[in-house]
């Protein structure tokens, strides 16, 4: 049996250089490869591996005699894997005083998406990017400029979003409305350059956080951090982007989703909760009295936010037909939400997160339902019991909360599909 939660520990475990390379690619790469491949498919992940867009020639040119060798022991392995080339191209002269045009990019990806060709393993792998940073001037100018030249070499277009800097030390200035919206805004940004060059090209948001430069500590690591988790998990849905990449998951600065023990911290708990109940396809939330047409997801006096999906086919506790409604307080006081129309009268399955212990929105703790979550054991999560609210009855959502709706036994159409 392979246990995945230890298979962890090895991925930071130094043996030292060895002599034996492939070109310029070390078997001390390969084995930190092997190790984290490993890991990835022992916890049913995809490997999307990243390669240095900084190794360049004399003529600016990227340098690739490294990822071909990288590439030739991966194939050799038949490690399924996707690729990527590069991490925030707008800010190389920032970070490294190093320049890569849109021009440039956009045949250093040309480049690479042969190299695969060339490698038949990976002929027909996925390649993502440019992975640019947040849509500002420079990001969205390199991003137009690339996708006019190499937006059909890609399979989807990434780029990152954090919600602030790492300066910021006040748990309110996780809460504030304007901040979450500004995922909105650029989402649209970007959406806006993608389709105007390769309409209906898949959009994803390679890289998100909620403060940039490893985000804030005791800030980014605790329940508040949450509320920017959750908003960007629905706005995302919401506007057709499937896949999301958080930062990260272990061991770097404030934004890691398990500690130094690899106990789950309160991200965690919200993305597991998520998985296992939310589905991929968004409904629309019509609010009474604050909306004339229904949309996917709904602000309710900016505080109050409420995103609806059919619930995970995945989950066997619930027949097809579910829904799944999450629900984002951010106001201090107690505010009731009541179903209307098909809804009314269902059985309510309730997964409400809060704060545990006496830390508030700093905690690194969570409880559901009332109790604290917390591992089994080193492999076994705790089971997800939820409260049954009875046919009719309105939700309270306490003040500062996250909550996971599950309307029974509903047989809504969309969702039997």
């Amino acid at each position: 049996m392979v246990r995945c939660r230890r298979s962890l520990l090895p991925l930071w475990t130094s043996r030292g250089p060895r002599r034996t390379r492939y070109g310029p690619f070390w078997t001390r790469d390969a084995g930190s490869l092997d190790k984290l491949y490993n890991f990835a498919e022992c916890a049913g992940l995809h490997l999307v591996l990243g390669f240095n867009a900084l190794q360049r020639n004399p003529d600016s040119s990227w340098n690739s005699s490294a990822a071909f060798s990288l590439l030739k022991y991966s194939a050799g392995r038949k490690y399924n894997i996707s690729w990527e080339l590069g991490n925030e191209p707008n800010g190389y002269r920032s970070m490294v005083g190093q320049t890569v045009n849109s021009t440039q990019l956009a045949k250093d990806y040309t480049m690479l998406r042969t190299l695969l060709q060339s490698v038949r393993y990976y002929s027909r792998a996925h390649l993502y990017g440019p992975n640019a940073g947040p849509p500002r001037k420079n990001a969205i100018l390199l991003l137009d400029g690339f996708m006019k030249n190499a937006g059909s070499v890609v399979d989807a277009v990434t780029w990152q979003h954090y919600y602030m800097d790492s300066r910021v030390t006040k748990v309110e200035d996780f809460l504030k409305t304007r901040l979450l919206d500004t995922l909105t805004e650029q989402i649209t940004k970007v959406l806006k350059v993608v389709n105007s060059h390769a309409p209906g090209k898949k959009v994803w948001l390679g890289g998100v956080g909620p403060a940039w430069a490893g985000g804030t500590n005791n800030l980014s690591d605790t329940y508040a951090a949450g509320f920017l988790w959750m908003n960007t998990l629905g706005v995302a849905a919401m506007h057709g982007i499937d896949v999301v990449l958080r930062h990260s998951f272990f061991d770097y600065g404030y934004t890691h989703l398990v500690d130094q023990h690899f106990n789950p911290l309160p991200d965690y708990w919200f993305s597991l909760v998520f998985k296992r109940l939310v589905g991929p396809r968004v409904l629309a939330v019509r609010v009474a009295g604050l909306q004339r047409k229904p949309q996917p997801g709904r602000v309710i006096r900016d505080k109050l936010r409420i995103y609806a999906h059919c619930t995970s086919f995945h989950n066997h506790n619930y027949v097809k037909g579910s829904i799944t409604i999450y629900i984002i307080n951010l106001h201090r006081s107690r505010k009731k939400i009541k179903l209307a129309g098909t809804l009314r009268n269902k059985t309510v399955h309730q997964y409400l997160l809060q704060p545990y212990g006496t830390d508030g929105l700093h905690a690194r703790s969570v409880q559901l339902n009332g109790e604290k979550l917390l591992m089994v054991d080193n492999e076994t999560f705790p089971e997800l019991k939820p409260q049954t609210l009875r046919a009719g009855r309105t939700i309270a959502m306490p003040p500062m909360t996250i909550g996971f709706y599950v309307i029974k036994n509903i047989n809504a159409y969309a969702c039997r599909r």
